[in-house]
């Protein structure tokens, strides 16, 4: 390591993908091309393993291990969570500038959503206001494709993304099938995507059917209606098609649900007490059918962000670069940036990578287009279709097996020694 070369951490932060190891991947092996950079570690648990000073040593894992991180999904290497840095916590701010300090960083990457970005601009900012020479870059990840703005200029798409928006292409193919095949006893299966406030999770179901060939219904968080609607709606397509396919947001207001918020003071659907797939279903059997049966329902859920078999090609190429984008913004002395994704005009499909600025992302929240919505609101438009065509890719991964198991990337326990004494982060005393 030369002298003037200055360590690196990164962390990640949030829900995981299918693709965030990509990103760590590509953020690894970039920072071992430069001579600037010295160790990189992995926080434990995003920015808790900064206030914890639990700094796992990636540069000691053999790279089998490290290009074992493109098959792995979720965000088990090295962990994320779900704590804010809030504006009252400076004891909080005072401990990640002394970790850091005390490990000689020059870089810190944080992998994450909206919070996240927000994250790393307060870092950024409070290193140039403690004259900690600390470079801070955002990594953008989320499956809900929330992040930037509604125009695309800031992000044309996140990754993970792709790689749920492939999953609901195969997971729609299939309960095609089933419902189909199984119509008379169960004409009307309803199934739930993720996506608190925005659509495009559920909006991916199009793909499944870019001809619109299958009596399918996508609700929206957007494109509110009432049960008795959506009931109407549903049996409209019973009287043409006999059968019907739903695919409805978790966010989708159906009332009451026994609501749980996480730390962002989001809200946890996964822990609420009721689900809208079990509302919608009890309200259309109690309701009636158009046809004889019953309306079953699915309900899917962290599966969408850790099914690495539906991982998309495009996403995973792309979650790679764009990390090794942000190593190389923080080794040339940028910081207050995020890494973007940014689709070039034209086809075939292509994009570029660039950087936007923190301030600009941090908490943003992209909305659905509403043009993007169709008129009848149960349904999506072909402007939909082709923006996420391409992210999805052609053909599926071939996934590295040992004994008919997964090969994951499996990391040792190597961790930076502590140098401060131990400490507990405010929000958990």
């Amino acid at each position: 390591m030369s002298v003037e070369a200055r360590n690196l951490v990164v962390a990640q932060s949030g829900g995981p993908t299918p693709v965030i190891n990509s990103s760590l991947r590509g953020i690894i092996e970039a920072a071992r091309d430069l001579d600037a950079v010295g160790t990189v570690y992995g926080a434990r648990h995003g920015i808790e393993g900064v206030l914890k000073e639990e700094l796992l040593d990636l540069s000691a894992q053999s790279a089998e291990e490290v290009a074992l991180l493109r098959f792995t999904p979720a965000a088990g290497s090295i962990g994320t969570c779900r704590y804010k840095l809030k504006a009252e916590q400076n004891e909080d701010f005072d401990r990640v500038i002394d970790v850091l300090r005390a490990h000689q960083v020059g870089y810190f990457l944080y992998i994450g959503g909206n919070d996240s970005m927000d994250t790393a601009n307060k870092i950024a900012a409070l290193a140039r206001k403690r004259g900690l020479d600390l470079a801070a870059i955002g990594v953008p990840k989320t499956i809900d494709n929330d992040v930037g703005d509604s125009q695309f200029k800031l992000i044309d798409h996140t990754p993970g993304y792709g790689s749920v928006a492939r999953y609901w292409t195969h997971m729609v193919q299939n309960a095609n099938e089933e419902n189909m095949g199984s119509c008379p006893a169960g004409p009307v299966l309803v199934m739930q995507a993720m996506g608190r406030k925005i659509g495009f999770i559920p909006a991916a179901a199009r793909l499944a059917d870019p001809g619109r060939e299958m009596p399918l219904l996508i609700y929206l968080a957007e494109s509110p209606r009432s049960l008795e609607q959506l009931a109407d709606e549903v049996n409209d397509r019973l009287r043409t098609s006999g059968r019907c396919l739903v695919v409805i947001s978790e966010g989708f207001e159906v009332g009451d649900l026994g609501k749980v918020k996480d730390s962002f003071g989001h809200t946890a659907f996964g822990s609420s007490q009721l689900t809208v797939t079990q509302a919608v279903v009890n309200y259309l059997n109690h309701a009636g059918l158009a046809t004889k049966g019953a309306a079953r329902g699915n309900v899917s859920g962290t599966d969408q962000r850790h099914s690495m078999a539906y991982a998309s090609e495009v996403d995973l190429d792309e979650a790679y670069l764009v990390g090794q984008k942000a190593v190389e913004l923080a080794g040339g002395g940028e910081s207050g940036f995020m890494a973007t994704i940014l689709r070039n005009s034209g086809l075939p499909y292509s994009v570029r990578y660039d950087k936007v600025p923190l301030a600009e992302v941090a908490n943003s929240e992209r909305t659905f287009p509403a043009d993007w919505i169709s008129p009848g609101g149960n349904d999506v438009t072909d402007a939909f279709v082709n923006y996420a065509r391409p992210l999805i890719g052609e053909s599926m991964i071939n996934l590295p097996m040992v004994d008919g198991r997964q090969r994951l990337a499996r990391f040792e326990p190597i961790y930076a020694t502590q140098q401060l004494p131990k400490y507990v982060p405010q929000a958990e005393r």
